[in-house]
């Protein structure tokens, strides 16, 4: 209103100010035409208001029919902005409205400042009973300082995801995967969006799939070790039955049962090493030592199978891990030894230490048998052997031993061309050395 008589007061001044000057200018232009001729100055007097209200109409017009176009295009304009707005908040409406997971806007204060239909589902309570409310208060007591941190954080501009356990209104513990969101306008976090699914259904869902599983692995285990130890102690019983019926110990009888007794004593142990987690203690380890301690000592059942067998490093004394050196002559006795045996007639196993990117590589290259791809595929599956007499554990333990020295065991063959066996071990850090 002060604006509209501001401008209203203005064009009136403006008015009578050209108004002034038209009767001053015309009179003296009047007189100076006249001349003394009285006719001339009368008509000019006569005639000089109508041209006065003709040209005020004019500019009158020009300036009206101006300020009204700005007008009516500002207010069509706002006219599509409102639409726009309206449209835009129809949109963010629908999304809060029908969102299939429960959506919370939360105050800089934590106090809930409104909530969907699904947010009401989740908690039990109505939009009237949450207004009234922090999701602190929702919040069980365990997990209160985990939210209060997350929410600090979220001030501060950042996003936040985690798992929250509220309490619903009939007293149930629901368990909601939960995303908080800053709400930033004009550069400033004004409040939070919580966005949240209840989770409680589904988690139970697959904890008892997992145990289901884990009692499926168990059964399985427990029936292969059960049909592994079998085979020994059927040879057991028949020996000491046939012993029984002569009175007699054989020494042969003898051999082959303790052979049998070893049998079952291997699988019992390599199965403790899959079984369970042992604690491994790690120590700097030269590489280069242990592997040359390995082709030291199965070098002459390599050379009794008429197989050649080197050792070949880029260094051997820098390249240091950390790790089990007995666990790792394990596992390098293991590969050398099956190298061995899938070797025919005659041939070379060649072990290969080099450094790269940080990990030291070691590499078993046989020139026997060879693996189908088939084979490659089931390679540290246990109880899975191509050898007659062979458990399939020693392999598996290998993989599990190498696993918990975080490295990488990978075997690449082609039948009747060989096979590499590549093992990879992040190197020790500079300050193990």
């Amino acid at each position: 209103m002060k604006y509209a008589r501001k401008a209203a007061f203005k064009v009136s001044i403006m008015y009578v100010f050209i108004g002034a000057i038209w009767v001053l200018i015309s009179d003296k232009i009047s007189r100076t035409l006249a001349q003394d001729r009285f006719e001339v100055y009368i008509f000019f007097q006569q005639y000089k208001g109508w041209f006065f209200v003709l040209t005020t109409g004019i500019i009158l017009y020009g300036l009206v029919y101006r300020r009204a176009y700005h007008l009516i295009q500002s207010q069509n304009e706002l006219i599509r902005k409102d639409h726009e707005l309206q449209t835009s908040n129809e949109h963010y409406q629908s999304l809060f409205k029908h969102n299939p997971d429960a959506v919370f806007e939360i105050s800089k204060e934590g106090q809930i400042l409104s909530v969907n239909p699904e947010g009401e589902a989740v908690t039990g309570y109505s939009t009237l009973q949450l207004k009234e409310m922090q999701i602190a208060e929702l919040t069980i007591e365990e997990d209160l300082d985990m939210y209060h941190r997350h929410f600090d954080s979220v001030l501060q501009g950042k996003a936040a995801e985690y798992e929250l356990r509220i309490m619903k209104q009939d007293g149930q513990r629901r368990l909601l995967r939960c995303s908080l969101l800053p709400i930033i306008v004009h550069a400033e976090v004004t409040g939070l969006f919580m966005i949240a699914r209840d989770i409680t259904n589904y988690r139970r869902d697959e904890e008892l799939m997992i145990a289901s599983e884990k009692l499926s692995v168990i059964g399985q285990m427990a029936a292969a070790v059960a049909h592994e130890i079998r085979n020994p102690l059927t040879s057991l019983r028949g020996f000491v039955q046939v012993m029984q019926a002569t009175k007699k110990a054989d020494d042969a009888y003898l051999a082959i049962m303790m052979s049998e007794i070893d049998r079952i004593n291997l699988i019992s142990s390599e199965m403790l090493i899959l079984g369970k987690k042992q604690h491994v203690s790690f120590q700097k380890t030269n590489v280069y030592e242990v592997l040359n301690q390995v082709v030291v000592l199965m070098e002459a059942q390599a050379n009794f199978n008429n197989v050649s067998l080197r050792l070949e490093a880029e260094s051997k004394q820098t390249i240091f891990i950390m790790s089990d050196p007995n666990q790792l002559k394990q596992v390098f006795i293991n590969i050398i030894k099956n190298g061995v045996e899938a070797i025919v007639d005659q041939g070379e196993i060649i072990v290969t230490l080099t450094e790269s990117q940080g990990q030291a590589m070691i590499q078993f290259k046989d020139n026997g048998i060879g693996m189908s791809q088939e084979r490659i595929n089931q390679v540290g599956t246990p109880f899975y052997s191509t050898k007659e007499s062979g458990t399939g554990l020693g392999l598996a333990v290998c993989f599990k031993i190498i696993e918990r020295h975080k490295g990488l065991l990978k075997f690449e063959s082609e039948k009747g061309k060989g096979t590499i066996v590549t093992i990879v071990i992040p190197l020790a850090e500079e300050s193990y050395i």
